[in-house]
């Protein structure tokens, strides 16, 4: 779902205090996420990959290219997240 840029207007960039998050209703924290998140997908090529992050996505694609990668439905992969982050 593209959002317009006009959601992102709605926060004039004179204003310099922090946004308050907690007061935002959570519709209105989906558009902004999106937002930001188009306007960086737009500008692509100046967000650098960690060399990790490179390491890693080779890593799985070779997996993947011989055969080897082994795949988890996506509500396991949640369930492990959120286990691993509620044990930090």
């Amino acid at each position: 779902m593209a959002v317009e840029r006009a959601a992102v207007l709605a926060y004039p960039s004179s204003v310099h205090s922090p946004i308050d998050l907690k007061q935002m209703a959570l519709s209105e924290k989906l558009r902004l996420m999106e937002a930001l998140w188009d306007d960086l997908c737009s500008r692509e090529e100046e967000v650098s990959m960690p060399e990790w992050h490179k390491t890693v996505l080779d890593e799985r694609e070779r997996q993947i290219a011989e055969g080897t990668a082994i795949f988890t439905d996506w509500d396991t992969a949640k369930g492990r997240i959120r286990k691993r982050t509620h044990e930090d």
